[in-house]
């Protein structure tokens, strides 16, 4: 009997011991998902750091193309200007040696005639004014005359400053003279 008093004895212990663990193991999940929200939140924070980041890099690197572009944003135009440049600078030449003054004249025609084609294949345009009724979005009235003839008022007569318009939106107002 007292070997059966021993294992009675050592069983009670042992149904101790195992609630003790049953315990610890109950806590310990507890600690467990303490730990993975700890961890959850470390992630979430590591990934909102190098979102912000990645959106930080991405905002310097489209403010320094926005400025490239800016530079550049010209070199088209007048890479296509320099064959003019280069016609006006022959006809300068031309005009110290020449004599006659009607081909000079000639040249000076056909290098305006090349420059006003080149500034229109990049899409400037003239603004059309004399005759025109007065219009500000694209005329600005210097002053006002009298109009010569009863059709003329509220249209332009003269105009001091040719305008431009550059892919359809205005550049340069034209100045103009309108008939009071």
């Amino acid at each position: 009997m007292d070997t059966e008093n021993t294992s009675e004895n050592t069983t009670p212990e042992n149904v101790e011991n195992t609630d003790a663990s049953t315990n610890e193991t109950e806590q310990a999940p507890e600690l467990s998902v303490e730990d993975k929200l700890k961890e959850e939140v470390q992630h979430l924070n590591d990934k909102y750091l190098r979102l912000y980041a990645e959106f930080d890099n991405y905002k310097r690197r489209t403010q320094k193309e926005r400025v490239e572009l800016l530079q550049t944003a010209g070199k088209d135009v007048i890479v296509s200007l320099l064959t003019v440049l280069d016609d006006f600078d022959r006809a300068l030449k031309a005009m110290e040696t020449a004599t006659d003054i009607a081909p000079v004249k000639e040249g000076i025609l056909l290098v305006s005639t090349k420059l006003k084609n080149t500034l229109a294949q990049k899409g400037l345009k003239d603004v059309e004014s004399i005759s025109k009724e007065f219009n500000t979005d694209f005329h600005e009235a210097i002053t006002n005359i009298p109009a010569p003839t009863e059709d003329l008022k509220g249209k332009v007569i003269d105009e001091v400053e040719k305008g431009y318009t550059l892919n359809d939106n205005v550049i340069r107002f034209a100045k103009v003279v309108v008939g009071a």
